[in-house]
């Protein structure tokens, strides 16, 4: 069985890195790897949501009461996706405000406030939800390229010390060894360019998620508040 040349080429650069370089590489296989695991991750969660969402809004939009909304939410007790939370903590809200009405206890807010407090607070926690890991891609794809870049100078320092080392070295090896250095900032490269597009995409994905559950709390709040609905 032959092996790749690639596999070759790419074992022989494994060999001849320092300590050094070779703990660059292993930071950069690990970024790759870790940027990897949260763009599928975080790109999973979200579709994961927009299903969810897409099962609860038909139901909100097809009863005449919130009560099959409740049993809903009762039922499957998946408080995870975004609107399945933002729709249990304002039926909440209001069942409470509106008993603190009969009893006649003192309030600080009115109830449509309280229920706005309450969805605010929802969407709040839902947006740090979904945008958690986000920050640590955006790091890996600005920072991955600088560290590939460092182990290209390192690499390139370490070839002419060896050039000058060796009074009877040639120049073909001397590039060899600039020219495995320079993988270092093509890995790096490597690694940021993922990182850099699966942040842009997730970004641009969860805020217009976000749009949709901030029209969702309109619509839930009206409905709590007044008891009616915008029909769709």
């Amino acid at each position: 069985m032959e092996v790749s040349p690639i596999l070759l080429k790419f074992a022989h650069f494994i060999q001849h890195l320092n300590i050094i370089s070779l703990v660059i590489f292993i930071i950069l296989v690990f970024m790759s790897v870790l940027s990897w695991y949260l763009i599928i991750a975080k790109a999973l969660q979200l579709g994961l949501a927009y299903w969810r969402s897409q099962r609860l809004l038909k139901l909100f939009w097809h009863v005449s009461s919130l009560k099959p909304v409740i049993t809903y939410l009762s039922q499957t007790k998946s408080t995870n996706d975004p609107f399945s939370h933002l729709a249990l903590q304002g039926i909440k809200a209001a069942i409470y405000s509106k008993k603190r009405a009969e009893k006649q206890l003192v309030t600080i807010c009115s109830h449509s406030e309280f229920i706005t407090r309450n969805l605010r607070r929802a969407i709040n926690e839902d947006t740090v939800r979904l945008n958690a890991g986000l920050t640590l891609l955006a790091n890996i794809g600005s920072a991955a390229p600088f560290i590939g870049l460092l182990g290209t100078v390192l690499g390139i320092y370490d070839a002419f010390v060896i050039f000058s080392a060796r009074e009877n070295a040639a120049l073909n090896t001397v590039a060899v060894l600039v020219g495995e250095a320079l993988i270092m900032t093509a890995l790096g490269l490597a690694v940021a360019l993922p990182a850099v597009l699966g942040y842009n995409i997730l970004m641009r994905s969860n805020n217009a998620f976000l749009n949709q559950l901030e029209d969702f709390a309109s619509d839930l709040h009206a409905c709590l508040n007044t008891g009616t609905r915008i029909t769709r």
